[in-house]
């Protein structure tokens, strides 16, 4: 079973959606049926709810204690009516957060497309669900479309933090979702391609950065920029902007930037916010204790 670049899933979709192609897609390859596909789709969505209530839980806390609760602070603030940012943003940044401290938690969440950036999709779903009346099946069938544009980035490029930085990891993680807004929308399957392009170039050259080696800092934090960049990205698309650039050749230069990221960059904690005094202080210390 071949994969596909962006360029193949609008191919594929024809006069429909991205979404089908992929459904159909998966359940050739997988030997199940479409509707039996859907239903695994739909347990991971449920899946993502979980991760989000779980992380959400005050006394929530990571084995080094770096993490954990800020979501349920975060959640206060949200419910006050105080975010800048508004209801719909607002949950999605507090959902990405979440699910993002879930994981540091040990939690069990839905790679999308790795635990690092395991927040950025379910916190925008999540949040439309509630905020804008979305039903479980248009939220799977959007799961599905941000699952073509993972494969296609996966396919070109890499979604590996040591292979390409962060930007594949929390990049590739906005481009999925911001295809899923647009989805949702009910944009074109070109315009779920365009947003995920601007999404990704948005995030070229994001390094991975994890203080001592851990899902923590600053990945967590990074989920919430990233789903703003998703809505951003998103709003471009359906208010008109196109992408003056083909998606995939985004991709390949996300590839190229990843490349040329020194070692440091790219998950051995060794440069960027892995290096900063502080932070590093308070990890050993934390250690010593």
């Amino acid at each position: 079973m071949m994969d596909y670049t962006l360029r193949e899933w609008l191919e594929r979709a024809g006069e429909g959606t991205i979404a089908q192609a992929a459904v159909k897609r998966q359940a050739k390859a997988s030997g199940m049926t479409e509707e039996e596909t859907r239903e695994l789709m739909r347990r991971h969505l449920g899946r993502m709810r979980e991760a989000v209530q779980e992380g959400l839980q005050e006394e929530l806390r990571s084995n080094t204690g770096l993490t954990g609760g800020q979501a349920a602070a975060f959640m206060k603030r949200l419910l006050a009516g105080k975010c800048l940012s508004g209801s719909l943003l607002g949950k999605a940044e507090v959902y990405a957060l979440a699910t993002a401290e879930c994981n540091a938690a040990m939690g069990v969440i839905v790679a999308a497309p790795t635990a690092g950036a395991c927040g950025i999709l379910p916190g925008a779903l999540l949040a439309m669900m509630e905020e804008r009346g979305v039903t479980e099946d248009e939220a799977v069938d959007a799961l599905f479309t941000a699952a073509a544009v993972g494969q296609a980035i996966a396919t070109q490029a890499s979604i590996s933090g040591a292979e390409g930085g962060c930007q594949a990891e929390c990049g590739s993680g906005a481009a999925m979702t911001a295809a899923a807004l647009v989805q949702l929308e009910g944009g074109t399957p070109r315009q779920c391609a365009d947003a995920a392009a601007f999404a990704l170039m948005n995030l070229l050259g994001l390094v991975c950065d994890p203080v001592g080696g851990l899902v923590e800092v600053p990945c967590v934090y990074r989920n919430v920029g990233a789903v703003s960049v998703a809505f951003s990205a998103a709003d471009m698309v359906l208010g008109g902007v196109s992408c003056p650039i083909e998606p995939d050749e985004v991709i390949l230069a996300m590839k190229e930037v990843g490349d040329a990221l020194p070692a440091t960059l790219r998950e051995t904690g060794e440069g960027g916010c892995a290096a900063c005094p502080s932070i590093r202080a308070r990890l050993e210390g934390l250690h010593r204790a």
